[in-house]
């Protein structure tokens, strides 16, 4: 029996709160080469989610869930979090987890444009 897809998972790599967003959209305006969340930098702007992406996951065939890192390590565990460099993208499926796309692919990504492509391609091969 083939498991059901439930959702994609999109974790960055900042934590959550008012104060963090403000130190990391000053941070990408200041000096973006040094950020450290290259998923924040091709899904948002210094404060805006970007109009593309906006569109993309809003019209996508799967759910998506976003998560900044202490989100998720509340959700699923520190094991988990202290295991796997963040930002990540992850498959969830019947209550268990799967790294579908690590940091270092994420980081090596250049546009939002490449990232709804290989999102895309993620998608079209689980259905």
């Amino acid at each position: 029996m083939t498991k059901e897809i439930t959702q994609l998972i999109f974790v960055y790599n900042a934590n959550s709160g008012l104060g963090n967003a403000m130190l990391d959209a000053a941070h990408k305006i200041l000096n973006p080469a040094t950020y450290s969340c290259s998923l924040c930098q091709l899904t948002y702007g210094a404060v805006r989610e970007k109009t593309n992406w906006k569109r993309f996951r809003q019209d996508a065939a799967i759910p998506m869930q976003f998560l900044h890192k202490d989100e998720f390590a509340h959700r699923v565990g520190e094991a988990l979090v202290t295991s796997n460099r963040f930002p990540a993208i992850f498959l969830k499926r019947s209550g268990s987890l799967e790294l579908l796309v690590g940091a270092e692919e994420l980081n090596a990504m250049d546009s939002e444009a490449e990232l709804i492509q290989h999102v895309e391609g993620i998608i079209a091969n689980l259905g």
